[in-house]
């Protein structure tokens, strides 16, 4: 056994902490995102000589999206670390429909949509408001072989998920991936509540809950009925509750505009839990997952 302090036990150590860094993303920069590194991302991927070897293979092409943003430039991805702890859930839960609010360049679609297949899912749906985004996305789903399972929807999350509601195409969610405009994570679920797209066994999965931090979403979820319908009178009487600080909206060229007075349904029962993880850069984060298991008589 290597005695701690030991030349030998240091020599490993060493080399485990070179491993580690070698695997975490580059660090992010004052601007890191929407300045044209999607596209280029989408270049390096089809430009890599065995691009072949990744066609129809999810887990080559989330390889390569890696390398990237290891070697070229940050990605704002969920990561293979927190993405662990939502494919453990599709594993364990097999949702039939999967909905993902914020699809970016496609990891966190092509890493979930991958789980929902071979977990025997019918279809996942990546709801992605920007065009670029959204493309670069679609070229990586087909790259990937996964165009059968997932579906990509262009626009505002709140008004694609009106219109796949109003088409039949969306009637009930079982599982929920949120990662994206931080301050729409309570209105989007209020949204989907009032839709009644949010039922017993749905399961709700939030990322980024700790960096940059969502404490509105925390709240919510973890709130009693009792405290969730105390909330929705004060909505109703003074139009607006308490909103998402600015801290994260600053970052958007084109900040979204919310219903603040959306009600949801208060009546939902949720558990809730943090599964604490690690961003790709190697900062904590973590996934809050939330399952709704009832509804509790107003």
């Amino acid at each position: 056994m290597l005695k701690p302090g030991s030349p030998a036990c240091l020599h490993l150590t060493t080399k485990k902490l070179n491993i580690m860094a070698q695997n975490v993303y580059r660090a992010k920069e004052e601007v890191f995102f929407d300045d044209g590194r999607e596209i280029e991302l989408l270049h390096f991927v089809y430009g890599k000589e065995n691009i072949n070897e990744l066609r129809n293979n999810p887990d080559r092409v989330l390889a390569a999206i890696d390398e990237y943003a290891r070697t070229k430039k940050y990605l704002m991805n969920v990561g293979d670390k927190k993405g662990a702890i939502v494919v453990d859930e599709i594993t364990s839960r097999k949702p039939e429909v999967m909905v993902e609010l914020g699809g970016y360049v496609g990891y966190s679609t092509i890493l979930f949509g991958q789980a929902v297949r071979n977990a025997g899912g019918q279809r996942y749906w990546c709801l992605e408001r920007s065009p670029e985004f959204a493309a670069v996305i679609m070229a990586l789903i087909d790259l990937s072989g996964l165009s059968d399972t997932v579906k990509v929807i262009v626009g505002p999350s709140d008004e694609s998920i009106h219109r796949l509601h109003s088409s039949g195409a969306l009637q009930n969610i079982d599982m929920l991936f949120m990662d994206h405009y931080k301050p729409a994570y309570v209105t989007d679920l209020k949204l989907c509540e009032e839709l009644k797209l949010i039922t017993p066994g749905t399961v709700l999965t939030a990322d980024n809950v700790i960096e940059p931090g969502n404490p509105p979403y925390l709240k919510y979820v973890r709130s009693t009925c009792e405290q969730k319908r105390n909330v929705t009178k004060e909505v109703k009487v003074n139009g607006a509750e308490e909103k998402f600080p600015d801290r994260t909206a600053n970052q958007y060229k084109r900040p979204e505009k919310l219903n603040h007075s959306l009600l949801g349904d208060p009546n939902l029962i949720y558990q809730s839990r943090l599964e604490h993880s690690f961003e790709p850069t190697g900062e904590p984060d973590g996934v809050e997952i939330t399952r709704c298991v009832g509804v509790e008589a107003a």
